[in-house]
């Protein structure tokens, strides 16, 4: 039954100095050698699903693959330390490296391996069933994209190997099935925004500071536009869409922040404030003030002070 799971993989486990045998048809297997850390394969349970057939974690190798194989079945391998190579039948040809998931699919012959001279270290999850071809037929598992760039390295690792835990062992094979679906969605979309997550969040960054750098003047949008590289119109609707809310409010927003620091000295009146953040009068600072805050400047100073005597007490 262990030589049936293997054989799919093409593996030579002749350095396997013992097997463990855990419930729910779990098998831990662990080599002498001190460079190969640990081996888990599920082959007996299974769902309606689909089934995990094959896992390994933290498994060092200085080659992988000696040919282009037929894999039979899905499989997601992650690359926790090292380089190399993939190639498969679908014309892709790239180099891999720490932090890549490779994707493989049944029927698509591939080759991977460490570059010459080199090793590498990766985790895998070998799986097949029904809803993986409906996450296929449904573009969501693309032949197209077979590799994805993640990190944190830790976190990803930690990740994959909580897809079968072996402190789970009274859970079902549905179980299983669901988490591994839970991190394919989280690989093939949250991996795949990462770079362009990482420049909204630089734009968005970028164009706050010059909404905020004059708080106190009046602004200039189509100056303020023009300095991010895009029309008023372009600029309102990108910072709408990252930030949740219309620039001129969130610089409304930034003006009341500003005020109720202010408001700590109590020497300061309404029509000072007012007077340099730019309102136009005290009247209008205060229509604005309990817009954004929900209270009228007189009561937060009321609130302020009761919460300064609580604090004191």
């Amino acid at each position: 039954m262990i030589a049936g799971t293997w054989t799919p993989w093409n593996i030579n486990l002749c350095f396997l100095a013992m097997v463990r045998i855990l419930p729910k048809g779990l098998f831990v297997a662990r080599s002498s050698s001190a460079s190969l850390q640990e081996l888990r394969f599920q082959n007996a349970a299974a769902s309606p699903l689909g089934r995990i057939t094959i896992a390994g974690f933290g498994v060092r190798q200085t080659s992988a693959l000696t040919h282009p194989r037929v894999l039979g079945q899905y499989a997601l391998v992650y690359l926790v330390d090292g380089r190399g190579r993939f190639e498969d039948a679908a014309g892709h040809r790239r180099n891999v490296e720490a932090g890549d998931f490779m994707l493989l699919f049944p029927d698509i012959s591939h080759f991977y391996n460490p570059l010459p001279g080199t090793q590498w270290v990766t985790s895998y999850l070998c799986f097949q069933g029904p809803v993986f071809d409906l996450w296929r037929a449904q573009g969501l598992l693309q032949p197209r994209k077979p590799v994805y760039h993640a990190e944190p390295i830790d976190f990803w690792s930690r990740r994959l190997e909580a897809v079968i835990d072996a402190s789970r062992q009274a859970a079902p094979a549905l179980a299983d099935i669901c988490r591994l679906q839970q991190l394919l969605a989280e690989v093939v979309t949250g991996a795949g925004r990462a770079g362009v997550y990482h420049d909204d969040l630089n734009w968005l960054a970028r164009a706050s500071a010059l909404i905020e750098a004059n708080l106190a003047d009046e602004v200039d949008w189509e100056k303020v536009a023009g300095q991010m590289g895009l029309s008023a119109e372009s600029f309102r609707k990108r910072f709408t869409k990252l930030s949740g809310q219309p620039p001129a409010r969130y610089r409304m927003g930034r003006l009341i922040d500003r005020a109720c620091t202010l408001m700590q000295d109590r020497s300061l009146k309404d029509r000072q404030i007012a007077e340099t953040l730019g309102f136009c009068d005290e009247f209008y600072f205060s229509r604005r003030f309990k817009a954004v805050t929900g209270q009228s400047p007189r009561q937060f100073r009321v609130n302020a002070l009761w919460k300064q005597g609580a604090d004191g007490e």
